[in-house]
């Protein structure tokens, strides 16, 4: 059983920083690609970014690209995203998800979710 779990949400002012980070239990994650997506009250669940597990190749939407970085540990099991530079746009429930597949931004590819953390940027 794959297990995800959130962390590092918050309120930060506009310009300010966060790191999320997602520690994940219950299977080997070696050949899994992990993302990051983020819903917005009203809005469809939007892709962040995401990494490959055991190559750590890189993928970003255009409105994150240069503010935020993706990365994995993976002696500890965890995956991040640092986020400089945020926006009042960036306010959403950010979610981690693992797909034992391809590099994907696609949500129907991800097979194991998260629950969420709550990020919160003020103008």
């Amino acid at each position: 059983q794959v297990h995800l779990v959130e962390s590092g949400g918050g309120l930060v002012q506009a310009g300010g920083s966060l790191r999320l980070s997602c520690t994940t239990s219950g299977q080997t994650f070696s050949s899994y690609v992990m993302g990051w997506f983020r819903q917005a009250p009203g809005q469809e669940r939007e892709f962040v970014a995401a990494v490959t597990w055991r190559a750590g190749s890189t993928l970003y939407t255009d409105s994150v690209q240069g503010r935020f970085t993706i990365s994995r540990d993976n002696a500890k099991n965890t995956m991040y995203l640092q986020m400089n530079s945020l926006k009042p746009e960036d306010t959403a429930v950010y979610y981690c998800a693992a797909d034992d597949h391809a590099l994907t931004r696609y949500p129907e590819e991800y097979d194991y979710w998260g629950q969420g953390t709550q990020v919160t940027v003020s103008s």
